[in-house]
């Protein structure tokens, strides 16, 4: 029985000691590590400073504005920003509290993003007219500022969008599932430690085969290892995920608007499938359901096309081909554009 209790003993003593070893080791990467650098600037808006990359110089042309997904950032639209900053300006940004942008102290609406868009916009010396491109959750973004600034918009493109219907319509019921809620708190608070930085410096991950760049990579690894920022805004998002989408769903008509809308194939991956299976959930019906409502998107507009590309919901645009396809339709929109303005 001794040999037992001294057994746990040890147990105990080693296992207080691993702890208290993450914890030092934690505390010692977040005070002598450096801030990750943004690749763009800060501009203040209403005392939260905002995250904004600005290329290509002015020129006649609509300056095109792309909002990122929930759980994205500037450099998910790499290919996007590099195919068309050669013939216009393109505007990336982080929303409040995501990746290089600090978190608002404001209270949150619906339209408190297009809003405060609006006026980054402005202080930064931006002009409309505006094309509004948008991946994922970008889309209904996209269209609560087309509702509050009608004038300003003269084309909107839809990236794999998401749908003001999609949570009432699909077997998944929230941005977030419940089940991976508890998981990124505790993610978040390892990063907030300086846990998970120390852990990848030791293990040093391989950045992601998704097309992206290897430096769009390393940046937002290092971001998300510095602290658990990333983590808890995404957990914002889902808390006003359900508002946003009802928000977009009650804007008015696209009437003519030029819209373009693009479409993934592929929603999935095989262990989200095997998931569905188990609940007695078809995935191939998931994905038509998807389908469907990306043609509803389409039809907001009696000026719109759609394409459907053989990718996922992220490699859409984290390839470069996918980009590029993308990109040709975008530049057609906007050539289609300039014409109506010249007669």
């Amino acid at each position: 029985m001794k040999l037992i209790l001294k057994t746990f003993k040890w147990i105990g003593i080693f296992l207080v000691g691993i702890i208290l070893l993450l914890i030092v080791s934690g505390a010692c990467y977040r005070l002598f590590s450096s801030k990750p650098i943004p690749p763009g600037k800060l501009v203040d808006v209403n005392g939260t400073k905002l995250h904004i990359r600005a290329e290509s110089e002015k020129n006649d042309l609509p300056t095109v504005i792309l909002e990122a997904g929930a759980n994205s950032h500037t450099d998910m639209l790499h290919w996007i920003a590099e195919g068309l900053k050669k013939n216009m300006r393109v505007i990336r940004y982080d929303r409040e509290g995501k990746w290089f942008s600090e978190s608002s102290k404001d209270s949150i609406t619906p339209e408190f993003y297009a809003h405060q868009l609006h006026e980054l916009l402005e202080k930064n010396g931006e002009k409309p007219p505006y094309i509004l491109v948008g991946h994922s959750m970008g889309g209904p973004y996209n269209q609560i500022f087309r509702d509050l600034y009608p004038n300003e918009v003269k084309g909107m493109v839809f990236l794999d969008s998401s749908h003001p219907e999609q949570w009432e319509r699909l077997a998944q019921k929230e941005l977030i599932p419940k089940e991976q809620i508890n998981l990124l708190k505790i993610t978040a608070a390892i990063s907030d430690m300086g846990i998970r930085g120390v852990y990848n410096k030791i293990t040093s991950p391989k950045a992601k085969n998704d097309g992206l760049p290897k430096d769009c990579h390393i940046r937002n690894l290092n971001l998300a290892s510095y602290s658990g920022k990333v983590y808890h805004r995404y957990l914002k998002e889902n808390r006003i995920n359900k508002d946003i989408l009802k928000r977009a769903g009650q804007a008015k008509s696209l009437d003519s608007l030029p819209i373009l809308v693009f479409t993934a194939t592929e929603q999935y991956r095989e262990s989200q499938k095997e998931r569905y299976r188990k609940k007695g959930i078809d995935p191939d019906k998931q994905i038509q359901l998807w389908l469907d409502i990306q043609k509803e998107l389409a039809k907001l507009s009696t000026n719109s096309k759609q394409f459907v590309i053989e990718a996922n919901h992220g490699t859409i645009i984290t390839k470069k081909e996918n980009a590029d396809i993308i990109n040709k339709e975008i530049l057609s929109m906007v050539e289609k554009i300039e014409k109506e303005n010249r007669k």
